[in-house]
């Protein structure tokens, strides 16, 4: 199964990433941990992404897909993999699909986990870190102990939760479309508790 994941921010895409890997027995691929990776081992890529990152500029589309090529074709990757936040823009799809073209290995679906906004606030500004511990909590889902220093981290404030939540929604407005077109995407809603949420995407992969 070669899976892209899509969810805006507080969507619960991350804990239902981890859940499909096991489910699937494929890894998940972010561009992150990859950029970390090839950082690390002192890679070609790894190097030319460090000149732009050094510089504060975004990682060009040429280097991210470059890294994405060189870790799908990691033995891990042999029985599929699941994308995590990547592509994010339609250029970035069209230059994803040219690679798997060339293994003949195209996508088997496109999942976006769809959320109301006013829930995505909801969930990520009442969110608080004990200062103690790093444990997350949740004022309303997940409410701390009266022991705990809480903390409001600014990730966790109205206006940067709205600011991206905007950004998801100008990078999705195109590709989902995109995907639609090509008769990959599934969207699945994400009202519910996590285990109500990987069935409805196993149902919508046809993986129950």
């Amino acid at each position: 199964m070669r899976l892209v994941l899509l969810g805006a921010p507080a969507s619960g895409k991350g804990t239902q990433a981890a859940v499909l890997c096991d489910t699937l027995g494929v890894p998940k691929i972010s561009t992150g941990d990859m950029l970390r990776a090839a950082l690390a081992a002192g890679t070609a890529l790894g190097k030319e992404a460090e000149k732009f990152m050094s510089a504060g500029a975004l990682v060009p589309d040429s280097v991210v897909i470059g890294l994405v090529d060189e870790r799908i074709a990691l033995p891990d990757c042999a029985k599929g993999f699941i994308l995590d936040g990547f592509p994010r823009t339609v250029p970035q799809a069209d230059a994803l699909a040219a690679v798997l073209a060339k293994k003949s290995t195209p996508l088997d679906a496109v999942v976006q986990i769809d959320v109301p906004r006013e829930l995505l606030m909801e969930r990520a500004t009442l969110r608080r870190t004990d200062k103690r511990t790093g444990q997350i909590y949740h004022l309303k889902y997940n409410p701390p102990p009266r022991e705990a220093e809480l903390e409001h981290r600014a990730d966790d404030r109205e206006e940067t939760v709205t600011k991206r939540l905007d950004q998801y929604d100008a990078m999705t407005a195109a590709l989902l479309p995109h995907y639609t077109a090509l008769g990959l995407l599934r969207r699945v809603d994400g009202v519910g508790t996590p285990q109500e949420i990987t069935g409805r995407i196993k149902h919508a992969l046809g993986r129950e």
